[in-house]
């Protein structure tokens, strides 16, 4: 799964409708331009990607008096709002995804009832334990990763890894499940998107041609 498509639809469905700079603009807010391949040209090539497949519309939208060209603004379909859950979903579950998809799944997280993402994060230590076993059992020789010499590392790396994670989402379970968070139907949520005019403390300044 590619975090950018996951991203960009987020944003846009939290706008409700945005323009490239405010994807843009909110994915750098939120740090995404360190943790994933949401650059600039990255986005907007998303942008124009995703409207070509119908999970966007694109509305073109008059430049302004002080001249420019003409401004995209972008609005999410049914089917892109399909597609955005049908990610979110897979991405809470799929412990194997790269960092970048997991970190992308826990910033849109609330856009799902709490319930349900307590039951997929189970889901997600299922995964993890059933992989672990899988692999200590099949993989792991009867003394240990140790046997196999410093490749062995590699075994100890995963096996770690693993475990760590398992630990960090039954501690978010147990967040979520003490209240922590609002998730959809629950009332106003937190507001992580940046207002008209208001300045983006994290912008790279980076200029990139786009809508």
């Amino acid at each position: 799964m590619s975090a950018i498509r996951l991203l960009v639809l987020g944003a846009v469905r939290q706008h409700g409708r945005a323009h490239g700079y405010q994807v843009r603009n909110d994915l750098e807010y939120w740090g995404a331009h360190e943790w994933s391949n949401a650059k600039p040209g990255s986005i907007y090539h998303a942008l124009k990607q995703m409207a070509k497949q119908g999970l966007l519309h694109a509305h073109e939208i008059a430049p302004s008096t002080a001249g420019g060209p003409p401004r995209t603004e972008y609005e999410i379909t049914d089917r892109g709002t399909e597609e955005f859950l049908r990610l979110l979903r897979e991405a809470l579950t799929a412990y194997d995804q790269k960092m970048d998809v997991k970190s992308a799944a826990i910033g849109f997280m609330v856009d799902l009832p709490r319930a349900e993402v307590v039951s997929l994060l189970k889901e997600r230590i299922r995964r993890i334990e059933e992989w672990r076993t899988n692999v200590t059992e099949h993989y792991v020789p009867e003394g240990g990763p140790e046997q196999l010499g410093h490749i062995g590392e590699i075994m100890n790396l995963w096996v770690h890894t693993a475990d760590a994670e398992a630990e960090w989402t039954q501690g978010l379970i147990g967040r979520i499940e003490g209240g922590a968070h609002t998730f959809t139907g629950e009332g106003e949520p937190f507001v992580g998107v940046l207002l008209d005019g208001q300045e983006n403390p994290y912008a790279t300044g980076e200029r990139t041609a786009g809508p």
